[in-house]
């Protein structure tokens, strides 16, 4: 047997530890950050910002969420707002007219009169039922609630418990997003709100809500999208 040993055998290189990246400028994190809030199609939060930047502390990541928030302040149109818990670029309120004249041919995403006047009565009420809504607008609301259910603004929270066990309403986050509210506690005043739509608020709409027992959705109770 011959004691020559090949040449071309393999030979495992040595393992390199992984350097660490090197931290991103203020300057450069700014953009990036920029680059996924504008991205991005729902606000995004600064948990989802500490996944996707993991390779940067996160103190840098919330200094340079504050900075580019600041760069907001000084700009035109734009600016960065804090909308269901996460972040958004949004056009000002102060120019939402002249971005209402681009939009104002796509009528079929607008929501009814009758609608709106429903949802304020949901978000500043609830949890409501759907006789309680009808009860305070005077109307049958059965239409109205299967369009908002539909565009995903309210939600069936839970059952009121009282015969019958009716559904009871809330406002969802999308209901958020779509009015610029980081929470309920960013609405506006009712009579703020309904003169905004053009209604008058009935006087039960201004009292302060009584938290009211509710019962819990049972497993196999998820509704099918429409109100009862």
């Amino acid at each position: 047997m011959s004691d020559d040993t090949p040449n071309d055998l393999p030979v495992d290189e040595p393992q390199v530890a992984d350097e660490p990246q090197p931290r991103m400028e203020l300057s450069q994190l700014k953009a990036v950050i920029e680059a996924l809030v504008f991205a991005s199609p729902d606000p995004l939060t600064p948990r989802m910002l500490y996944r996707l930047l993991n390779d940067e502390p996160k103190e840098d990541v919330l200094a340079a969420l504050k900075a580019l928030q600041a760069d907001y302040v000084e700009r035109g149109g734009l600016h960065m707002a804090e909308v269901a818990g996460g972040f958004q670029i949004t056009t000002r309120p102060e120019y939402h007219e002249w971005v209402r004249r681009l939009f104002h041919d796509r009528s079929s995403n607008k929501l009814s009169a009758a609608s709106l006047e429903s949802l304020s009565v949901i978000a500043y009420k609830q949890p409501v039922t759907a006789a309680e809504i009808g009860e305070i607008r005077s109307v049958n609301t059965s239409g109205v609630l299967s369009t908002l259910l539909e565009r995903h603004l309210i939600k069936i929270v839970g059952r009121k418990n009282v015969i019958g066990r009716p559904f009871l309403y809330g406002t969802t986050k999308e209901f958020l997003i779509r009015f610029g509210l980081n929470d309920l506690g960013d609405l506006p005043k009712i009579e703020d709100m309904a003169q905004q739509l053009g209604f008058d608020p009935p006087p039960v709409l201004m009292e302060r809500a009584v938290p009211e027992e509710m019962l819990p959705l049972e497993e196999g109770d998820v509704p099918d999208g429409s109100p009862e």
